[in-house]
């Protein structure tokens, strides 16, 4: 399947979707400053969200205790944001769905069509290969629903 297969929804769509987002689960959440998970989710932070680590062996990164798996989180998550290779998707948009997590955003360089589709076959909405830190950037925190 290639990319052109999975269309990304528009800018007013991913607006309105994020305006009932509160909590992020974000997995694969680096603890080390440079990387851009951590710079990401710290963007996430400064625009109101509350985000859950998701990284094995962590206890604690950005204030927020973190979890070895999403299915360890407690408590409803809005939306997983994903920053592991595109092979480690399908499980994570297995475990997001049987969650019924109501959103998925794969980061940048994060392609996998397929896994998008069935996310999005499942109910879920889906963005890939697009950076939810820059698309806040550009476009701002919507208002609550």
């Amino acid at each position: 399947m290639s990319v052109s297969s999975f269309t990304n929804p528009a800018p007013d769509e991913v607006l309105t979707f994020l305006k009932g987002v509160q909590r992020i689960a974000v997995v694969g959440l680096s603890p080390q400053q440079h990387r851009p998970s951590h710079q990401i989710a710290r963007v996430l932070q400064r625009h109101g969200f509350q985000i859950v680590p998701v990284r094995p062996g962590v206890a604690e990164i950005l204030g927020e205790q973190a979890y070895s798996a999403l299915d360890q989180v407690p408590g409803k998550i809005d939306l997983v944001d994903v920053f592991r290779a595109a092979e480690h998707v399908p499980a994570i948009v297995d475990q997001a769905l049987a969650l019924g997590i109501p959103g998925i955003w794969l980061q940048d360089g994060v392609i996998a069509p397929a896994a998008a589709q069935r996310a999005a076959s499942g109910g879920m909405f889906v963005v890939m290969d697009d950076c939810l830190g820059r698309f806040l950037r550009r476009h701002g925190r919507p208002g609550p629903a």
